[in-house]
Order: structure tokens, then sequence, then C-alpha cells
């Protein structure tokens, strides 16, 4: 089992693989060596290096929203999905056009698109089950019909987003990620866990 959260040495960052500790990933030299091959392929190779470009350029001044944007225009993307929560059209609406003012075709997709019925999805009996269900493949499979180049993901649930990235097909990046009780903002749980929200985080 790998314990990099826990590891105080982070030997990978400073070169210092001696003092690394037995369990460290750095010795799964397999893996890295299949990984090596992928970087090596030139789809990959153009992709690693924007992200490199992105951190250079970008640190520290650049919001991720900005990010995104700069990223895109780096890989020379012309067609960009987006998927996103009912619950944050207003902000998806902005957040789109900035995009177009930007140059870029963008089609969206709303969480709630198909109208399947939640009734007819679950599995849970006895559960009070209203509305519209969210349909993250529906999001996914409609992207890759549209043969966007990259996605944007802004606030789906979880779950919802890990489906969403099962079936897509184009490269895809989160701006936004939801959460209904800290404004966006899941950190702030992390920031507080051993103060204000230690209760709430507590293993009861």
């Amino acid at each position: 089992m790998f314990t990099c959260a826990d590891c105080e040495i982070i030997g990978c960052r400073k070169g210092e693989f001696e003092k690394v500790p037995a369990n460290c990933p750095i010795k799964e030299e397999e893996v890295y060596e299949c990984a090596r091959e992928e970087y090596e392929k030139e789809e990959i190779k153009k992709f690693i290096d924007g992200t490199i470009q992105l951190e250079k350029e970008g640190k520290g001044r650049w919001s991720r929203v900005e990010e995104t944007i700069q990223f895109c225009k780096m890989m020379n993307y012309k067609k960009i999905g987006v998927a996103f929560c009912l619950g944050l059209k207003k902000e998806t609406k902005i957040f789109v056009k900035i995009l177009r003012d930007h140059g870029f075709e963008v089609s969206s997709v709303i969480c709630k698109n198909g109208g399947i019925d939640k009734k007819a999805l679950s599995i849970s009996d006895g559960e009070d089950l209203r509305g519209v269900s969210c349909n993250p493949i529906g999001q996914a499979m409609l992207l890759n019909k549209e043969e966007t180049e990259f996605n944007i993901t802004i606030g789906l649930c979880v779950g919802h987003d890990a489906l969403f990235f099962k079936y897509v097909e184009a490269p895809t990046t989160v701006l936004l990620t939801k959460d209904r009780v800290l404004a966006h903002n899941p950190i702030g749980a992390l920031n507080c866990a051993h103060s204000f929200y230690r209760r709430k985080l507590r293993n009861k």
C-alpha cells in the first residue's frame, strides 16, 4: 500500500531517493517505465508540455478560469465541451460566453438532459423519489457525439462526475467542484477539520 499522504521525506521532489520509505512508489520501476513510454507518444508529449508551459507562465498569476482558457489556446483546441449542473447554470452561462469571446466553439450540456425520472433509475425500495435524475452518461455521450477536443465540468455531483469521466472520450478538466454547504469550496472543510468542522468530519 502506498502512503504518500503521510510521507514527510518527499524524496521524489528532492531527488533524495536513498531516504524514501520502504513502500515508496518510486521503487515501482516497471510502472514508471510504462509511464515513460506513454509520455513518448506524440499526443501525450504535446499535452504534458502544455501543462508544463501553463505552470511556467501562469503560476501565481492566473485564476483557474484563466488557466483553463490559456491551456486550451496552447493546445490549439477549437471545440470545447462543457458539462454542467443545473444549479450552476448562471455561472456556466458566464463562462461559456467568456470562452466564445476567446474564439472557441462551445457545446454545453446540462445535467438534466434526457429528462429521466429518478424512479426509473433507482434500485432502492421505499424511497420518496421525485423529479428528474441527472444524466452524466448522457452528458458524456452527447459531447462525444459533438466530437469535442477538450471538456470542462462545472459542479457535477459526486458520483455523477465519476460516471461522466468513465464515459467521456476527450480529455477533461474540472473548473468547479460542487459543495452545496461550503459555497463550492470543499477545501474549507479540510482547513477547519481540526477546529470548527471537526465534529462534522468525525467517524461516529
